[in-house]
């Protein structure tokens, strides 16, 4: 069994780091996946790129959706344990799974029996777009299971202090996906050609393996796993905990990708190839964002355990190492995708009609991403106090007016380099105004606890 970290006594950069950074690991092997993925397809056209550009957006509709059961099962079993209730720790797990598990079916039955319309909404314009965007919907769509329980169990083995489990069955999967993609894509050897139907056959195929390493992990675990009994049903009241505080997040990520979805449709204007940039720039961006993400998994447990524990001072420390941390990876995010940004995406598609429009987006979105990594992990650790109302309701009101925003700049001479600015300029002020609300939140919870 792999250790589990004492995150309530010690150093704390030692055993936050040592939280982290399999985490960390774990989000940029996610972002692998996907940037995989874009390498490959990128050769097959920037209309397949446009394909799954469209279809990814429902993916991540799927992210913002499991919030409900993986952020609120994450900060509650990280407090029961901080509190020294293994018990009810399990059961909140057991909660958090079993709702998780609710959620994918539902959202399987809506990408599978949904695709026509849903791929209809951005109004692509060629055909074969189209055809190549429903299928890649409805082959994710049916592994959506996978997906969602291992976002839970990875939040729940994480909030234990073990985030190596997490690391190691991620690798498995990335390896698996390294292997599938091009013989699925280009059919090499006895496998046909699928093009972006191998993409998404790839993909699942390796959730299937993560899955199977977590679950044998869950088997042999003797801490948390043997108190979560999932042939119980959860109790209403550890339903409503959960949704209590993941609810704010989940709305928050459930909107975001339909606010992005808006913003896709206004892209497509612009024709195919700007959603092929949108969606290959994005991919490249989120090294920055999924590594702030990863950390802020790690601060939520870290902060979730030592509060539960009654220990807010090392909570406060454990924050301000991680801001410090998050702010030279932000800084570092920026420089490269500001001065490096048309060797980056001549990687993934290499056509020059495509590449000028590849560097404006990496270029201007650039400019945000150290405030893009203070958002997160501020979210991260208001999440494991169990506060996720104030940062979800800004970042939504930010993130919506991206909207008016977009429209705007775009009808001026900035033409589509307009909505990119809309997107950079809400996440600058998202960061900026989330920190300063952050250090007041804790003041106060400090004098409070003082008094």
């Amino acid at each position: 069994m792999a250790k589990q970290i004492d995150l309530l006594q010690g150093s704390i950069t030692k055993s936050l780091t040592a939280l982290a950074l399999p985490i960390m690991g774990s989000q940029l092997i996610q972002m692998a996946y996907n940037l995989i993925d874009m390498l490959w397809i990128g050769r097959v056209g920037a209309g397949a790129v446009a394909a799954v550009g469209a279809a990814g957006m429902f993916m991540w509709l799927s992210n913002g959706l499991v919030i409900l059961a993986r952020i609120g099962g994450q900060v509650l079993v990280a407090q029961s344990i901080g509190a020294g209730d293994i018990k009810k720790a399990g059961r909140y797990a057991a909660a958090a799974l079993q709702l998780g598990g609710a959620l994918a079916v539902g959202f399987t039955l809506l990408l599978t029996l949904g695709a026509a319309p849903l791929i209809g909404f951005f109004n692509l314009n060629s055909p074969a777009v189209v055809a190549q965007a429903r299928a890649y919907l409805i082959i994710v769509g049916a592994g959506m299971f996978f997906s969602f329980i291992n976002q839970v169990l990875v939040a729940v083995i994480n909030a234990t202090g073990d985030s190596r489990t997490p690391f190691f069955a991620m690798g498995c999967g990335l390896g698996l996906n390294l292997v599938l993609d091009p013989m699925l894509i280009f059919g090499v050897g006895p496998f046909p050609r699928w093009g972006v139907a191998g993409a998404a056959a790839a993909t699942v195929l390796a959730q299937v393996v993560v899955f199977g390493v977590l679950v044998r992990y869950a088997a042999r675990e003797q801490r948390l796993f043997p108190h979560v009994q999932l042939r119980r049903l959860a109790a209403k009241e550890e339903l409503q905990a959960i949704v209590r505080i993941s609810g704010p997040s989940a709305v928050m990520n459930v909107l975001f990708p339909l606010i992005s979805m808006v913003i896709a449709r206004m892209v497509a204007g612009w024709g195919d190839n700007a959603v092929a940039v949108q969606k290959v720039g994005s991919q490249i961006e989120s090294i920055s964002w999924m590594t702030a993400d990863g950390f802020a998994a790690a601060v939520n447990s870290f902060i979730g355990q030592n509060y539960g524990a009654g220990n807010l001072q090392r909570a406060r420390k454990g924050f301000k190492v991680s801001f410090a941390l998050m702010t030279v990876w932000g800084v570092l995010c920026t420089c490269l995708l500001v001065f490096c940004a048309a060797p980056i995406f001549r990687l993934f598609i290499p056509e020059a009609q495509v590449l000028p429009m590849g560097v404006d987006y990496l270029v201007i979105l650039g400019f945000s991403e150290l405030f893009k990594c203070w958002e997160i992990l501020v979210e991260g650790a208001y999440a494991g106090f169990g506060h996720t109302l104030p940062a979800s309701v800004l970042s939504t009101v930010f993130t919506a007016l991206r909207i008016p925003a977009a429209l705007v700049l775009s009808a001026t001479a900035l033409g589509l380099s307009g909505i990119w600015w809309s997107i950079s300029i809400s996440s600058i002020c998202k960061g900026m105004i989330l920190t300063v609300m952050f250090v007041v939140f804790l003041n106060k919870m400090t004098r409070r606890q003082e008094m």
